[in-house]
């Protein structure tokens, strides 16, 4: 047993001696004691590592899912409902690695990988250790307290002194008034010290003033974990999910889906690219299809890491609360694990141009969106034997079809089909 390295980070090869723990089910201390830790470090590293690797398909986790009444359309009101606790999962050793009921298992489930533990410790050391950890609001108030406290000849430690509301060290506030960061706000620097003091900077200066990132969405969501999901899934309807644009400051921004088996492509308009608008439009996309094709035509939603997709939850569950699909995210940078949108994507830009001021070409709302989505849906398609995806559609999932066809998204004769963008000149 290790007893020297109590107060140390965690290396690569104790976190392999805590996955070796949770496979022969030992308990939390009987781990610490291995590696010479406190049990609350062994607790702390595998809920902060784990990841979700399999979602429950039902609503809610329930006990008495296996004789329910009522059709699994579980809700936090049922006469029935009683909530699933694992005490391997959710106690010690608190991860689902080797476990006998895997296979049986219907609920969450989370594993505990050594190495991406090991990468996800190694980002966020790194991360903490670089940029300022300042919104603009922020840095604003704060120059407001000590611009005019420093020409009244106050040093950096009387301001704290009398200012604990910074909430910073004396050598916090020195590297943001050598590093620049007041400059441009109220016009602090360096000179305006009382006595300038010799200082090594670092060798980044940190002039950002935005929170670091939060990427707790990703948690079980990531394009690994959508391939494990396929793979024990393989007959779900997948759609993808992107937003096109050429104007980021003033839009029209285009929410795209595509519904991956019948490569038919719908997208909804919108005057602004947030993660607000892009929920409201799934929510949209809801009401279209109604609760019940959705639930099985948007079974999974692949997306990339855009900011405008990171409401994940909301994105998942219905406005009753009820989970409708799952949300998962491509790995930085690969736009090809969602390759087939952005194909469709290209014969898009045909009719809208990269650019191209859209809403000069007559690109105005919905109703023109829709026109445009209809000719790119009518064109055929060579790997689907000559048919337009509308016409695979209407064929396959005239349910699908119907429903796209009340809300505009209409059939075009293919000698009609204009790829063009004078389609939609008035």
């Amino acid at each position: 047993m290790k007893t020297t390295n109590a107060f140390s980070h965690l290396t690569l090869e104790e976190r392999r001696i805590i996955l070796t723990g949770i496979t022969n089910n030992s308990t939390k201390t009987a781990i610490a004691q291995t590696i010479g830790k406190d049990k609350s470090t062994v607790g702390k590293e595998i809920k902060l590592h784990r990841v979700l690797t399999h979602k429950c398909k039902m609503p809610l986790e329930c006990n008495n899912y296996r004789k329910c009444t009522f059709g699994r359309n579980c809700t936090l009101d049922c006469p029935e409902y009683s909530p699933f606790r694992c005490s391997r999962r959710d106690r010690s050793p608190g991860a689902c690695n080797g476990c006998s009921h895997w296979s049986r298992c219907r609920f969450d489930k989370f594993q505990y990988c050594p190495e991406d533990a090991q990468m996800d410790y190694r980002t966020t050391l790194i991360d903490s250790r670089q940029g300022v950890n300042l919104t603009v609001q922020e840095a604003k108030s704060m120059a407001s307290v000590i611009s005019p406290l420093l020409k009244q000849g106050h040093s950096p430690y009387q301001i704290l002194a009398n200012h604990p509301e910074l909430n910073i060290s004396e050598k916090t506030l020195y590297n943001y008034i050598e590093s620049g960061v007041f400059r441009e706000l109220a016009g602090i620097t360096s000179l305006d010290l009382r006595r300038q003091v010799s200082r090594k900077l670092p060798k980044k200066k940190a002039q950002v003033y935005k929170k670091r990132k939060d990427n707790k969405y990703l948690k079980g969501r990531t394009y690994r974990d959508y391939k494990t999901y396929i793979s024990d899934n393989p007959d779900v309807f997948v759609v993808q999910m992107d937003t096109v644009y050429n104007n980021e400051s003033n839009g029209p921004f285009l929410q795209t889906f595509k519904f991956v088996k019948t490569g038919l492509l719908f997208a909804i308009y919108h005057e602004e690219k947030t993660s607000i608008a892009m929920k409201n439009g799934v929510d949209l996309l809801e009401s279209i299809l109604g609760q019940m094709l959705f639930r099985k035509y948007v079974h999974i939603l692949l997306t990339d890491r855009g900011s405008e997709f990171s409401a994940a939850e909301a994105m998942e569950c219905s406005p009753d609360g009820t989970r409708r699909t799952r949300v998962y995210y491509c790995d930085p940078m690969q736009s090809g694990q969602k390759g087939t949108l952005e194909n469709k994507h290209v014969e898009l830009r045909y009719i809208l141009p990269k650019g191209a001021d859209l809403r000069a070409l007559g690109l105005n709302g919905q109703e023109d969106l829709n026109l445009a989505i209809s000719h790119v849906n009518s064109a055929p398609v060579e790997l689907l034997g000559g048919k337009s995806p509308l016409e695979l559609t209407d064929f396959m999932y005239h349910d699908l079809y119907k429903k796209l066809y009340d809300f505009g998204i209409q059939q075009i004769d293919k000698d009609h089909v204009i790829l063009k963008p004078y389609l939609l000149k008035k």
